[in-house]
């Protein structure tokens, strides 16, 4: 069935549609990583993105057991308990698909979890829109019928409000307890975390973490969707835990929030990083990592106090990437250590910070 993506510029691109038929309108976005779909798909990083593949031909692997759990009884081959993009935009999609994990299809587990999707799109074209432009709203329309859906923009929304645990929870039984500030956690965070003799006390976003201060050892700021910015509560609750001298790391919008905890601020990139190979450079010791990356904001190094210094910094466009307290236990990376999808050039950060408690 023919497909559109018909975007807020006044841009319409023609495909075909052979998943799950349903309109949709949220914010184009590409992704640039080559391998690792089902972790992608279900990092929760991508909610309410219309998810753009630059690397022409996926899915040939097909899609492992969605219910086979590992031994924290978190999804094994995948980062979440849902897929969280609203479409996937594809140049070619391939029908035939072999790995010896293999339980469905990319087609039927898109099906399976009602989430739109279109090929044959010239993606290259579309991924170039985007870097000139910045990212792009826009709405997925399925045969004939009109999709009278407003464009909205999803940053304007409180995502994790949406997502994330709704109730404490407790993972492991090692030395150091750690509370994880659920943005909206990927499962790959919490297993890198658990295998350094820790217990893990999972807390929902808003949840006043900092009345319960003789709990936990250090506190661990996650990943997550939207605007950091409007999270003033758990703003609120890290300001405290810095007031205290609490140990604290953060990744991706944990790395946003530790900073707007310090009055520091962020902005909207124009098109965001996403993928599995964004380099990052140590600016002390000019080293450099390769990173997977998932966020649409970053850090104002120029509203940083003085008592903050960036660390690392994206070679790509030089916007921050980590940021470390010099009176303070206290840093945060904007990239993503835990992998899944990506290298794991920076897994050594989970090892450092837990020796720091």
């Amino acid at each position: 069935m023919q497909a559109k993506l018909i975007l807020e510029n006044g841009k319409t691109l023609i495909g075909t549609s052979f998943w799950y038929q349903w309109h949709t309108t949220w914010e184009t976005v590409f992704n640039t990583g080559m391998i690792w779909y089902p972790e992608t798909l279900t990092d929760p990083s991508y909610k309410s993105q219309i998810l753009v593949c630059t690397y022409p031909l996926l899915w040939n692997y097909g899609v492992p057991d969605f219910k086979k759990e590992d031994i924290f009884w978190l999804k094994k081959h995948f980062e979440s308990d849902n897929v969280h993009i609203a479409a996937l935009i594809v140049s070619e999609y391939s029908e035939n698909f072999n790995h010896h994990e293999w339980e469905s299809s990319l087609s039927q587990f898109l099906i399976e979890n009602k989430i739109p999707a279109i090929t044959g799109v010239d993606t290259r074209y579309l991924t170039q829109m985007i870097r000139d432009n910045g990212c792009i709203l826009g709405k997925i329309e399925i045969g004939s019928e009109k999709n009278t859906l407003p464009f909205h923009d999803p940053n304007i929304d409180l995502l994790s409000y949406e997502v994330g645990t709704q109730k404490k929870m407790i993972y492991g039984n090692g030395k150091k307890r750690i509370c994880l500030i659920d943005m909206w956690v990927k499962n790959n965070i919490i297993r890198n975390l658990l295998q350094h003799d820790t217990t893990i006390i999972r807390v929902p976003w808003d949840y006043p973490f900092m009345d319960e201060i003789n709990e936990f050892d250090g506190i661990f700021i996650s990943n997550g969707p939207g605007d950091p910015a409007l999270y003033t509560q758990t703003i609120s609750e890290i300001k405290k835990a810095l007031r205290k001298n609490i140990p604290i790391f953060g990744i991706c919008l944990g790395n946003q929030l530790l900073a707007l905890a310090a009055w520091a601020k962020t902005y909207k990139l124009p098109y965001g990083h996403r993928g599995q190979n964004q380099p990052v450079r140590d600016l002390k010791t000019g080293k450099c990592i390769v990173t997977s990356q998932n966020h649409s904001f970053a850090i104002d190094e120029s509203t940083l106090p003085s008592t903050i210094k960036p660390w690392f910094q994206n070679i790509n466009d030089e916007t921050n990437e980590w940021i470390l307290f010099t009176k303070k236990n206290a840093s945060s990376v904007q990239f993503h250590p835990e992998s899944s999808p990506g290298p794991q050039d920076s897994t050594y950060l989970f090892k450092q910070f837990i020796s720091s408690l």
